[in-house]
């Protein structure tokens, strides 16, 4: 039972995210979901306590309702944020493995919010860096450091090229180097899941984004060779504060996982 004197939202209110839980729950309204989603979500990474005790009741609205399913994806999203509720959070674990189930049925529907639910899905299983910054490939950029000589290396994958280059502020991208895509076969963990999951539903522009996002880049400075989600993992990657066990399903089987977790993501993506 949740004591909700106890739990503030973004507006440092308890009362009103029951209320409107009980109001959406009856029925279904534009402006009372709305403000529940100011009151959970405050801009960026800001989450509340009664963002996650709002959570199991999001999730058994969000079969039928598209609003509970954003929203509690959001939440997700910003779970690994410094937020001050891992209790709160470790007792959504229920909750999140049917979150986990129903985003991924909705997936294979082809919906037309199909991307906001795979980076739902990808927060779900705790790929939080991917979920922050995962976009369409139209127009995406990835700032990151070279692993042998340091310097800052703009990746761009979007519809004008797909490749390596120096930032130049009067310029643009100089020295561009074509990425070189990761053959499918040869994808493996997050990545190759990434990549099964968006071909088995057709998506094909996300798919073959994910090949090059996990293929190797040439860094245009001293023309080393490096792996481009292996450095945007380690720079970005959160390290989670809490233990938490859930299914996983990748590379074709269902693994156990019990992992550590801290820290807020600390890179970032740049798009134009």
């Amino acid at each position: 039972m949740v004591n909700w004197a106890q739990m503030y939202d973004c507006r440092f209110d308890t009362d009103r995210v029951p209320k409107l839980l009980e109001q959406l729950e009856r029925e279904s309204d534009a402006e009372a979901w709305k403000e529940l989603g100011y009151r959970l979500v405050l801009e960026y990474d800001l989450v509340s306590p009664a963002s996650f005790a709002a959570l199991p009741r999001l999730v058994r609205l969000a079969a039928g309702n598209a609003d509970a399913r954003r929203l509690a994806g959001e939440i997700m999203e910003r779970a690994a944020g410094q937020h001050g509720c891992d209790e709160l959070l470790a007792g959504c674990a229920d909750a999140i493995v049917q979150f986990r189930g129903l985003l991924d049925r909705h997936l294979q529907s082809r919906p037309a919010d199909y991307l906001a639910a795979f980076r739902a899905l990808l927060a779900v299983e705790e790929e939080y860096h991917w979920a922050a910054v995962l976009s369409d490939f139209t127009d995406d950029f990835y700032v990151l450091d070279c692993p042998h000589c340091a310097v800052t290396v703009t990746i761009a994958i979007d519809n004008y090229g797909r490749y390596s280059a120096i930032r130049d502020w009067d310029l643009g991208d100089v020295d561009r180097r074509d990425l070189r895509p990761a053959p499918a076969e040869e994808l493996s963990g997050v990545g190759r899941w990434m990549h099964e999951i968006t071909a088995r539903d057709e998506e094909s522009a996300l798919a073959n984004g994910i090949l090059h996002l996990f293929g190797k880049a040439e860094c245009p400075n001293c023309e080393s060779v490096f792996n481009i989600a292996d450095e945007y993992t380690a720079a970005n990657r959160p390290v989670l504060r809490w233990p938490t066990e859930h299914h996983h399903a990748r590379e074709g089987q269902h693994c156990r996982r019990t992992r550590n977790v801290a820290l807020a993501v600390n890179g970032h993506v740049v798009r134009f």
